[in-house]
């Protein structure tokens, strides 16, 4: 039973774009590993740019000099 943990920043990814990171990972897993479609987990997680760090400070931060 694959769990598929996807954590993205909360940027306005579209219901579409999240539909398809969940079939390809599905689908990967399947052709991979031969897992079945019917028993893997993807979870899509949200985070506030405040709250995504990288090199010591936020991903805000960096967004707003232009890192």
């Amino acid at each position: 039973m694959p769990y598929v943990h996807i954590k993205i920043t909360r940027e306005g990814a579209t219901a579409e774009q999240k539909a398809e990171l969940i079939r390809r990972s599905t689908q990967m897993l399947s052709e991979v590993l031969g897992k079945n479609p019917a028993t893997t987990f993807v979870i899509i997680e949200e985070v506030e740019t405040d709250n995504w760090g990288i090199a010591g400070e936020s991903v805000t931060v960096r967004r707003q000099r232009g890192s």
